[in-house]
């Protein structure tokens, strides 16, 4: 007999520093079966491995004990809802000795399991021997790292539940494994079930952001309702891997295809060939369907054999930065602003130099508040009032401070109404770069421990050979010159989102029938002539996917967001605003194609 069960599952975290408020909301507005958390990102592991580095009991998020579990841990033992959290970080196993002692003292019986074996920095010395290259750009192995992670799946953690886990605490895992854990470990699918585990991962990769798929950065963000509430999201899955995206009531947010659909395109590359550790995903034919308000039904992955390898994500120290931003007031704002950056860097230079001191490995001045971010798009290049930021890198810490004592001397010393610093004088910090590699999967010993007891846990090798040419592209418009032109907003929603130093813009038509002028507008010449002021004019390529499943187009902006992450000296490190900036791209579409 079909098995008629609905395993409900609910993400209260999309990053470290998200709100603390959303588990409470999913544990007493909704009926969960499991909470799960999302805390990790390169940058985070980097500021994880620092904090363990000043204090061996650190290393993990702290707050996910104190502040999240610690009140709400009866409440779960009561409705037994299990929790899975890729909270501890690089230290799992200091994170689940804290959360114990409270589980202890609050006189509870739940039992915890951690997932190791991600963690390789102790191997970089051998590491090191194996000429390894930068997966991106080719970047020789760093001479000390920070942090060596390998993304693991979820297998340990479907392992850890089959034991009786109540919680799993894991370090590094792929931010969907926390979801697609649970339904293994629930309906016993098949490992090699593919389309199943494809369909699991959708529904983690949907939830993994927290509200992002609720109606959070959702391109009409006029229709949503409640910011000071947001619901946070739930999915609802069968035994058949279809499942259901929805939030508790009474909470603001909006669940729509759309919101939906966007956070599918988030920070993905090509959808048919979605890589991750227990399945080689493809999102290209999912389909969307609104079934009741708040509530979207979600089929249509497919899933084959994965790689052979772990992903793994290393950061390593690269000198230091230091950012300031101050405000200029008045007439001719952002020429004084630009003045008064040029001067400070050529002086701080100039003295350098005269100190035998190198010049700044890298520097970014940006003038906000007249669309600097928009390159030669800028329409409002004048303003009363600007924001200066600058911005740089240099190998010794002391130059860095040298720059940041120089900053103050503008408001007295240089052009008129420098009214403030923003955040007080700035200070160094350390540069933490990313670097990303390959590594077999039967190089690694994952584990899960119970109690203190390790059990080795078994992982299907998977297939080198990942090569299909699935690709195919829709229907293209013809032009005929007598289109009329509309900004791309009016026809499509857009969402983007990075990996490394590479971008994404996930551009969905509104009606099906813009499609073929959206593919027609959009080529990938087109979208990197647009952009052409965030990418590198060396390195960077523009690749576009197709979803066909949804209307969408996903654009992969290689090298666009200047090193990416704490690398980056930019105000957008990670292409937030690249979106929105694409939706202001005029196209051409017939008069009778224009939106009422």
């Amino acid at each position: 007999m079909e098995d008629q069960r609905i395993v409900k599952i609910g993400c209260a975290s999309g990053f470290w520093g998200d709100t603390n408020t959303a588990a409470f909301q999913l544990v007493h507005l909704s009926d969960i079966d499991y909470l799960v958390f999302d805390y990790l990102s390169e940058i985070t592991m980097s500021i994880m491995a620092k904090a363990m580095m000043t204090d061996p009991n650190h290393g993990y998020a702290l707050d996910f004990v104190s502040r999240v579990m610690t009140p709400l841990l009866k409440k779960i033992s009561d409705k037994k809802i299990k929790v899975i959290s890729n909270a501890g970080g690089v230290n799992p196993l200091a994170c689940r000795d804290a959360l114990q002692k409270v589980i202890e003292a609050q006189g509870l019986d739940l039992k915890i399991a951690v997932v190791l074996g991600d963690d390789l920095l102790s191997q970089q010395a051998e590491l090191q021997k194996q000429n390894i290259k930068e997966m991106f750009s080719g970047e020789d192995f760093p001479a000390h790292l920070a942090s060596c992670n390998a993304y693991l799946g979820a297998i340990p953690i479907r392992d850890a539940l089959d034991q009786g886990a109540d919680i799993v605490i894991t370090g590094r895992v792929v931010d969907s494994a926390v979801v697609l854990a649970p339904l293994l470990h629930e309906y016993q699918w098949a490992i090699d079930d593919y389309d199943k585990l494809a369909q699991g991962s959708l529904a983690g990769h949907i939830i993994e952001c927290g509200a992002q798929c609720t109606g959070g950065n959702f391109t009409d963000w006029r229709l949503v309702k409640g910011f000071d509430n947001m619901g946070f999201p739930i999915v609802e899955v069968k035994a058949d891997a279809s499942f259901i995206v929805t939030k508790p009531n009474a909470t603001g947010g909006l669940v729509t295809t759309a919101t939906v659909a966007e956070q599918i395109v988030y920070e993905i590359g090509d959808p048919q060939t979605y890589l991750l550790p227990d399945v080689t995903a493809d999102f290209s034919q999912v389909k969307l369907e609104q079934i009741a308000e708040d509530r979207v039904l979600v089929t249509g992955a497919k899933g084959r054999v994965p790689t052979q390898q772990y992903k793994v994500s290393a950061t390593y120290p690269d000198g230091y930065r230091v950012l300031v931003s101050f405000l200029i007031a008045g007439r001719e704002a952002p020429e004084k602003g630009q003045v008064i950056a040029d001067a400070i860097l050529t002086k701080c230079e100039r003295v350098l130099a005269l100190r035998s001191v190198p010049p700044f490995s890298e520097k970014s001045v940006e003038i906000l508040g007249i669309e600097s971010t928009y390159g030669a798009h800028a329409i409002h290049t004048q303003s009363r009032e600007v924001v200066v930021k600058i911005a740089v890198k240099h190998p010794l810490k002391e130059a860095c401070m040298f720059f940041a004592s120089e900053i103050a001397q503008a408001s007295t010393g240089m052009a008129p109404a420098l009214a403030g610093i923003v955040g007080g004088r700035p200070k160094a910090s350390p540069v933490i770069k990313l670097f990303s590699f390959l590594v077999d999967k039967s190089k690694l010993n994952v584990e899960i421990d119970i109690n203190g007891q390790r059990q080795k846990v078994v992982i299907p090798q998977g297939l080198a050979d990942q090569s299909l040419d699935l690709h195919t592209t829709g229907e293209v418009a013809q032009f005929t010159g007598q289109e009329i032109e509309v900004p791309l907003i009016e026809i499509a929603h857009a969402r983007s989102g990075d990996k490394g130093n590479h971008s994404n813009i996930g551009v969905i038509a509104r009606k099906a029938e813009y499609l073929p002028w959206i593919r027609a507008n959009l080529t990938e010449q087109n979208v990197a002539n647009y952009m052409q002021h965030v990418l590198n004019p060396e390195t960077s390529q523009v690749h576009r996917y197709e979803i066909a499943g949804f209307n969408a187009l996903n654009f992969l902006l290689e090298n666009a967001l200047g090193g990416g992450g704490i690398a980056s000296l930019r105000i957008d490190p990670q292409g937030k605003a690249l979106a929105q900036q694409l939706l202001d791209m005029p196209v051409k579409i017939p008069a009778s194609l224009k939106p009422s």
